[in-house]
Formats: C-alpha cells, sequence, structure tokens
C-alpha cells in the first residue's frame, strides 16, 4: 500500500470512528497508534505515543489553559454577568432592539473574561433569553442573537482556540490575540447593524424597553456602568504586561486568573460553591483538552512521517492545478462541512498536521489564517443539521423554543459572518494591522 493510500486510510478511519459517537481524543489517538504500529512495528509505535506525551508535558505555554479556564468559570460562576446584562439593558433598553444590542455587548464582555463558546452560551441562555422574551422579543431573533454572540468567545482574547492553534501552528500566542481584535470587533459591530436595521423595519421583533425600567437617576446609571469595567479591567491587568514584555504568556494567565480571584473574593461571591464549581469545571475542561492534544501530536508524527502533507499539496496544485486562493478556499469549506459534526478544537487537531503546513508552503500568513480558521469555526458551530451552537441552545432554551425555531434564527447571523469572512480574506490588513503594530512586524 502506497503512502498517499496509508494516509487516506486513516483519515477515513478517523471519521469513521467519530461517526460512531467515539470520544474526539480516543478516535485521533487510536488510529495514530494503530498506523505506527502497522508501520514501524512495536518500538516505533510504543515510542511514537511516549514523545508525544513527553512532548505535551515539556509544553510550556499548555499552562496558560487551565489558567484561563479557571479565570472564565469564577466569572460566570460568581454571577459577574448578571451585573453586565443590567448594565446593556439600562443604557441600551431605549432604543429598538436595544436589549439584543446590549446582549451582543454583553457576550463580547464574557468573550474578553472567558475565550470559550460555551461559556457565553450558557449566560446568555439563563440570563439574557428569559428577559428578552418576557420583554416581547421575537424566539427566532434572540435565539439567534444569543448564538451568534456566544461564538464570539473563540475569537475576541483570550481565545482558548487560538491558544490551541497557536501551539499546533507554532506561531505566537500574543500575535494571534491582537489579530482577533478587530475582526472580533468588527464581528460584533456586523450583528449590531443587522439587528437594528432588522428592529427599525420590523419594531415588534425588539420592542423599546419601558421607560420605568431604564429611566434611572444618572449616579444609579454611572454605578451600573462600572459593572462593565471590571472585566475590561481584569482584562487590560492580563494583558497589558503580556504586551509590553513585562511577563510571559504564563504569567499573564495566571495575573487574569489571580485578579478574576480576587474580583469575585471582593464583591463577596467567592463561596466555597463557587469554588469547587470553578476548580471542578476547569479540571474537567483542562483534561479534555490535554488528552486531544495528546492523540493530535501522535496523528500528526504519523502523518509528517507519511510525507501526507506534501503528497496533498502535490494533489492540489500538480495534478489538480489549482491555485493557492482556490486551495485555502476549499479548506474553508471543509472546515464547515465538518463543522456539522464536531467542535472547534476536533476540527483544529485533525486537519492541523494537513493544513498548516501546506497553508505555509502556499505563501499565507499562518497568523492570518488562525484568525480565518476561528471565524470558520464560528459558522460550523451554527451550521445546520448538526451545528455545535444549535444544540447546546436546543439543551438550554425553554420548551416553547424547538429546532425549526433554532435552524431558522442562524440563517441571516451566518450570512452576516460569512460577509465578514469573506472582508477578512480579501483584506488580510484587518488581522494583521494590531499585531503588526504592537510587534512591529
Amino acid at each position: 500500500m502506497s503512502q498517499d493510500m496509508i494516509a487516506l486510510v486513516m483519515f477515513a478511519g478517523m471519521l469513521g470512528l467519530l461517526l460512531t459517537g467515539q470520544r474526539v481524543f480516543g478516535a485521533i489517538g487510536f488510529v495514530a497508534v494503530i498506523a505506527a504500529l502497522a508501520l514501524w512495528g512495536d518500538r516505533g509505535g510504543f515510542d511514537l505515543g511516549f514523545a508525544a506525551s513527553m512532548k505535551l508535558m515539556k509544553w510550556y505555554p499548555l499552562l496558560t489553559l487551565p489558567m484561563f479556564i479557571f479565570m472564565g468559570y469564577v466569572l460566570s460562576e460568581s454571577k459577574i454577568a448578571d451585573d453586565l446584562y443590567r448594565m446593556f439593558h439600562v443604557w441600551t433598553g431605549g432604543l429598538a432592539g436595544g436589549l439584543a444590542v446590549g446582549t451582543i455587548g454583553l457576550m463580547v464582555l464574557i468573550s474578553a473574561m472567558n475565550g470559550l463558546s460555551v461559556a457565553g452560551m450558557a449566560i446568555g441562555a439563563t440570563i439574557a433569553l428569559p428577559e428578552l422574551l418576557k420583554r416581547g422579543y421575537d424566539k427566532r431573533m434572540v435565539t439567534g442573537v444569543i448564538q451568534a454572540g456566544s461564538s464570539l468567545g473563540i475569537l475576541v482574547p483570550p481565545s482558548v482556540v487560538l491558544v490551541l492553534y497557536a501551539m499546533i501552528a507554532r506561531q505566537p500566542v500574543g500575535q494571534l490575540w491582537l489579530a482577533g481584535v478587530i475582526p472580533g470587533l468588527v464581528m460584533a459591530a456586523a450583528f449590531i447593524v443587522y439587528i437594528t436595521i432588522r428592529c427599525r423595519l420590523n419594531p415588534d421583533l425588539g420592542p423599546i424597553a419601558p421607560k420605568a425600567e431604564r429611566d434611572l437617576p444618572m449616579p444609579e446609571k454611572l454605578r451600573l456602568l462600572t459593572a462593565g469595567l471590571l472585566p475590561l479591567g481584569i482584562f487590560f491587568v492580563m494583558m497589558v504586561p503580556f504586551v509590553k514584555g513585562w511577563t510571559s504568556l504564563v504569567e499573564s494567565s495566571a495575573i487574569g486568573a489571580m485578579a478574576a480571584f480576587l474580583a469575585a473574593v471582593l464583591k463577596g461571591r467567592m463561596t466555597r460553591e463557587v469554588f469547587e464549581n470553578s476548580v471542578r469545571n476547569t479540571l474537567g475542561v483542562s483534561c479534555m483538552f490535554m488528552w486531544i492534544i495528546l492523540a493530535a501530536l501522535a496523528f500528526g508524527a504519523v502523518f509528517d512521517g507519511l510525507g501526507a502533507v506534501s503528497a496533498i499539496e502535490t494533489l492540489f496544485t500538480e495534478r489538480l492545478g489549482l491555485g493557492p486562493w482556490a486551495i485555502l478556499i476549499l479548506m474553508q469549506l471543509s472546515f464547515i462541512l465538518m463543522g456539522t459534526f464536531l467542535d472547534d478544537t476536533a476540527m483544529l487537531v485533525i486537519v492541523a498536521p494537513l493544513y498548516v503546513p501546506l497553508v505555509g508552503e502556499l505563501g499565507f500568513d499562518l497568523v492570518w489564517y488562525g484568525v480565518l480558521y476561528t471565524i470558520t469555526c464560528q459558522i460550523a458551530y451554527m451550521t445546520p443539521p448538526f451545528g455545535y451552537n444549535l444544540f447546546l441552545m436546543r439543551a438550554m432554551a425553554p420548551p416553547e423554543i424547538g429546532m425549526r425555531d433554532i435552524y431558522s434564527s442562524i440563517v441571516p447571523f451566518v450570512l452576516v459572518m460569512a460577509v465578514v469572512l469573506a472582508i477578512i480574506m480579501i483584506f488580510p490588513e484587518i488581522a494583521l494591522w494590531l499585531p503588526g503594530l504592537v510587534y512591529g512586524n
């Protein structure tokens, strides 16, 4: 069997195992070890897994993952997001669709605190969704708003997905985070423009909040405004020393985790239950990521040994005669397809051994491609029939919101995201300007 055929069988076997419902790390790692044993015997197979585990244990930047995850869970479990939503309710409730616009703002701030999409979804579904429905907002509009807004968590720093991409693609995390800032804000602004226009054309979709609920004394409004400054303060306390070069990435992540912990303590919300839930969730999510990365390293090592990257490059450029941009677009389409049944981490670790080196060979910037990958994951999260966010929303939404409502709610937001993705592809400077400004490259 040729090396190309072996690589194809590995890829097909991995997808087949995933379709049976196996855990991502189990499917990827099993295929990698079996292939290594078949190709290089007992010693090669065992050495592969051992080398991957040692590489993972020596990966110092991996310490950032539990820190960021802990920071997000502390802020989520301590109900600081409740204060944020109250702030947006008062300050934006006077606009048509103002509470939906405020929900997008809430999601941006939650993203700056957490870096995970699922946290924004949980907070939006438990805090914002009941309030929006109670105030007469269209159920399809608000479910789309929460799903789209929560997807910003994997683009706005400190995105955990971009940290994983940085580890696998060997790119600076700081540059990737900065590269995600402007695209993330552009995406949020595009959502807000769509919501505003749609609610002006049809005010019944997003009625104005009652005057009694938002007509508060200015001192009270200003006090509520400080609730939004807390997560931003934590974000800047964490990011400024890192960008300035005063701390390493790991040290900055520890500063962020400690700042979130102290904020919860000072607000009197760091109870024993909050602390235990935060630690348990952090441990569970961190271990999941570590197992997936371990499996991905082993899988990637086999692919490198087979020369699969060179084979795919030859297939695209020589046999099919495709240009670099056509290949890049096919990659993005494949991400959207995989996103119908995989989450962002699984998509990254499955195709990173193939796509990341190929993108570099085609002459594209890997930091810019990291942003493209992340935006494509956002779209894939909301793409029927099995988009990740669709089922998260169904699990958290009240009974009156059915799957048909959830599916139809995301169509306009997916179109908005596709437009933003095209803009970032056409104008890479949108993503690369800020890293170039800060790092001078």
